[in-house]
């Protein structure tokens, strides 16, 4: 496997992209616009800087892993050589089964078709094409050339062939996988979104504020950073759509989302990504809002 294509280039997509080109695969990064890709681009170089500034690199390792990245807008140029895709694009089934009906027609018939998704059934995005078995998830976890772990998720379809691939092809990332079946949230957020979800419940009955509840976890549970902090990192918007399709999927009110991340995603208050959530990002770093905004 030499050849890997990544269609989207987002934070997820550049990341995945790096790590990719960084162990010396060929890269194809694939998007609609030719200012995301730049931007992408640039995203990767500022963070080989950082790790050269780690001595985890040295420059020249920089410059070998800018040159194994291609760009494209085309997606028929993106993947025709690929032996496996990464889908990257955004958490919506409509535009992953719309999208891997695509891949299926326009990729090797050996390629293996993996998707980024946080929540997003793998057996759903299989059905959309007609070869299920080379279908796969692999949930890298942000930021990719840090984090260390590797959800695969095995569709009902996936092979035992196609999953050892994964496994394998992770640790050569020099990651850390876990293999995991087809359920809503699968393993991870699963966990992790009820308690993101549980947290913002008792900024919004008054129970705690956002430095108290954050650092609560922080200092009593020895989480990195709080549940408020992780969910302006993740985006508010992600949280909602991962929280509905674990409510849609399992039909269980405790998986309902908050009303306050509800109205906090419609305001357009999506944390990091848009400079407010429940903290404010505006100025290069995080600042506590204090507002009755969080009150019931």
């Amino acid at each position: 496997m030499k050849q890997v294509a990544v269609i989207g280039s987002g934070t997820m997509g550049n990341g995945i992209a790096h790590v990719f080109a960084q162990c010396g695969f060929t890269v194809s990064l694939v998007d609609i616009e030719t200012a995301t890709l730049e931007k992408a681009l640039i995203t990767i170089s500022k963070n080989l800087d950082r790790q050269i500034k780690k001595e985890l690199i040295i420059e020249s390792d920089k410059q070998t892993t800018l040159n194994n990245i291609g760009t494209t807008t085309d997606l028929v140029q993106g993947v025709s050589d690929a032996d496996l895709v990464v889908e990257a694009a955004s958490e919506n089934l409509e535009v992953k089964t719309a999208l891997f009906g695509q891949l299926d027609q326009l990729t090797p018939e050996h390629c293996i078709l993996a998707s980024n998704t946080s929540s997003i059934s793998i057996t759903k995005i299989a059905a959309a094409t007609k070869r299920p078995q080379q279908v796969i998830g692999m949930h890298f976890m942000n930021p990719v050339p840090v984090m260390k772990l590797v959800e695969v998720i095995r569709g009902y379809a996936t092979n035992d062939e196609v999953t050892s691939t994964i496994m394998k092809l992770s640790k050569q990332l020099g990651k850390i996988p876990v293999e995991v079946n087809d359920y809503p949230g699968f393993i991870s957020n699963r966990l992790l979104m009820p308690l993101i979800n549980e947290a913002i419940t008792s900024l919004y009955e008054g129970v705690a504020g956002v430095e108290e509840i954050d650092t609560v976890m922080k200092l009593g549970m020895a989480h990195p950073m709080g549940p408020l902090q992780l969910a302006d990192f993740i985006g508010l918007d992600v949280c909602l759509s991962i929280m509905q399709v674990l409510q849609q999927g399992f039909g269980q009110s405790k998986y309902a989302p908050c009303p306050l991340l509800v109205n906090m995603v419609n305001a357009g208050h999506l944390g990091v990504k848009s400079g407010q959530g429940f903290y404010s990002w505006d100025h290069g770093g995080k600042e506590l809002i204090v507002s009755n905004y969080f009150l019931k």
